[in-house]
Order: C-alpha cells, then structure tokens, then sequence
C-alpha cells in the first residue's frame, strides 16, 4: 500500500521533511529549549529558537547544544524593533529611568507584589532589547551559521545580502499585507502571515481573511500560515488558503521538551480560546497571553502600558517574584486561541505525527468532497 506523505515546495527550500515549523517563542529560552527545538527537526519540521531574551552568548550555546541533538535544520527567531524608547542598555539603568520618569508605574507594581504578598526579586541579567544587542545576537547566527533566521517583529533586510551570500534563509513575520510587501521588499525568503489568534506579539487581522491576501499581494515568495493552528485542520486550512507550510507556536507551549512551568502548561490544557487576550501590560507591545488578576488590576488602574523597552523590564521583575513564589496565576503565559484545541502533555514527536496524519486526513476528506458532475 503506497504511503501517504505531506510535502510542499517549502520542504525543498529548506530541506526539511514536512512543512511545519515550530514558533521561535520567547519566556528566555524555556519555551524554546535546545530540546524541544531538535525535537521538532528530528521529526521532519524545522526547530526554531526564541532568542529575543537571550545574551548572544547565550543564544550560541543554545545552538550548539541543538547540534549535539540533531543534525538537521533549524533556524533563530530575533525581535527587530521598529521603534524603540529611548531608554537604557542594560536593566538596571532602565530601572534607574523608571523610577525617575514613571514613579507612579513603579509604584503601581510594587502595590501588586504587596497585594499578592510577593519576595523582592529582580531578572538577574542585564538584556535589553536595544540596536546593540540585535547586532551582537545577529552576529552570532551568522557566526554559527544557522539554517534560518526570522524577524518576529521589524526590518531585516540589513542582514538579508550577508544571509544569502551564506546560504541562510529568512523569514519575516507580517499581520498586514503592507508589512507583507515591506518585508519582500526587504529580501526575505518566506513571509510568514500570523493572524490575530496567534499567542505572543500579534496584530488585528485574523489569518482567514490575512492568509489569502498576503499570499495574493507576495507571489511568487512562498508563505506560511500562523495564529491559531493547534492540529491538522488547521494546516490543511492553511494549505487550502494558499499557504505552503505553516508556522506553530501553542501547541508546542505543551511538549513534554518546553520548559515553561507545568502551572502554566495547565493554564493553556485547561484555557479556552476566549481566555487568552491581547494586551500590553507585560511588554508594552500588543501580546495575546492567558488572562489573569495581574492584567485585570493594571486594566483598572487608569496607567496606560510604558513603551518598549519599560513596560517590559519593570514587568519581567514582577513576573520573577512570581517565580521564585511560585504564583504562576500572576506569571505572563503568552499563547494563543488555538489553546482551546489542546487536552494533553506530549513528545514533540507525538505532536508532529498526530500533526501530519491529521492534515492527511483532513485533506484526504476535503478532496472526497469534490465529485465530477
């Protein structure tokens, strides 16, 4: 009996087995550890690390430990900011800022840790997203000479002549058709069109209405579906959408490889989809994550989020108090509605091939739709 397989284009481009590809999600390398990254390549998708939260060193052991896991392709998922605050280089100089510019945020978030009875605790590294650091980071890849690099948020098309003069591909994540046509300008080699279901930092447009448009507005660059995919249907709507591969993030959130804490794995088995919203309490950025007391106090506040970087910075210290007090209810969980699909813990490579037979499936039933008259 002949084998049915699931293969597009973007399986030759980026010489993997199937065309899906894991999110490169943040959380500072627990929702993307080396693990779960060479999971996802050694069952024929493409790996993909969440480097955004990372020192550059710290992203260069991250590859390197993948490539003591696999030996197939993966790829780095950096933030390129097009706007910035004019903040400092390191945490504790945007500290100094936000109680010298923002005391009544400060304030505000200290009464939360009081409220909720929460240690003092500060993130112990001094990262902050800034021109410096994406050069350094960006250097990195190319310096490991990574199969993969893709712009979750800005302009990559400083680094695209270096990336293609060494064989790397690039992808860059759009909510918009015009960011879609900024980002071929640009140079990428795959445009991946993330609709408002996705988790994390997302836009306004839900991926029915935005698949089939950026795809008209891109051809020829292939494009992979994102936001809300969370099982077979999906990618094969996806497909059906013109789409060539897709790209997923919640439902690898509940691999047995993710690190995030199982309190949090919970939260997204146990979430529906309407339980995970849009805001921008823990980053200042537009971010889709569970919803919790910690965003419904900040709602009633009448204190608008600071940009990026502040909001951020202030929020990862709240978000390590909750931590080290194991308050995960008040912990960020970015993900996204495709949460409401999900019902257990598994390998990555369990969710891989349930992933594949049930996009076979599904198209296998949608082409038995279609009878000649």
């Amino acid at each position: 009996m002949t084998k049915l397989t699931l293969r597009t284009p973007l399986c030759d481009m980026l010489e993997i087995e199937y065309p899906i590809l894991l999110a490169g999600m943040g959380s500072r390398g627990k929702a993307t550890p080396a693990e779960l990254v060479a999971a996802v390549s050694e069952a024929g998708g493409m790996g993909c690390i969440g480097g955004s939260g990372l020192t550059p060193e710290a992203i260069r052991g991250v590859i390197r430990k993948v490539r003591t896991l696999t030996d197939k392709p993966f790829g780095v998922d950096l933030l390129l900011p097009a706007s910035l605050a004019d903040a400092g280089k390191t945490r504790s100089e945007v500290r100094r800022q936000l109680q010298e510019k923002f005391p009544k945020h400060v304030e505000f978030m200290r009464g939360l840790m009081r409220e909720h009875k929460l240690p003092e605790a500060v993130v112990d590294n001094e990262v902050v997203i800034s021109d410096k650091l994406i050069h350094e980071q960006i250097e990195v890849l190319f310096e490991e000479k990574v199969a993969m690099f893709a712009a979750g948020l800005g302009d990559p098309s400083g680094m695209v002549p270096r990336a293609r003069a060494q064989g790397m591909k690039v992808l860059g994540l759009v909510g918009t058709v015009s960011n879609a046509k900024r980002q071929v300008q640009a140079g990428v080699d795959v445009v991946v069109a993330q609709g408002y279901e996705a988790g994390g930092h997302t836009g306004k447009i839900a991926n029915f209405p935005l698949i089939p448009q950026v795809v008209d507005a891109v051809k020829p660059v292939p494009v992979l579906g994102a936001g809300g995919i969370s099982d077979g249907r999906g990618i094969a709507a996806a497909l059906s959408l013109g789409a060539v591969g897709v790209w997923i993030g919640t439902a690898f959130l509940v691999a047995d490889e993710c690190q995030i804490a199982d309190a949090m794995k919970e939260q997204i088995l146990k979430g529906r989809s309407q339980d995970f919203e849009i805001q921008r309490i823990y980053t200042g950025k537009t971010m889709r994550c569970y919803k919790n007391a910690v965003i419904e106090a900040w709602n009633k506040s009448g204190l608008e989020p600071l940009p990026m970087p502040y909001q951020k910075i202030l929020m990862d210290d709240f978000n390590e108090a909750a931590a080290k007090a194991g308050r995960w209810d008040l912990h960020s969980n970015p993900a996204g509605q495709g949460a409401g699909l999900l019902k257990e813990c598994k390998p990555a490579k369990a969710i891989m091939e349930d992933l594949v037979e049930e996009t076979i499936r599904a198209l296998h039933d949608l082409n038995n739709t279609v009878k000649v008259a």
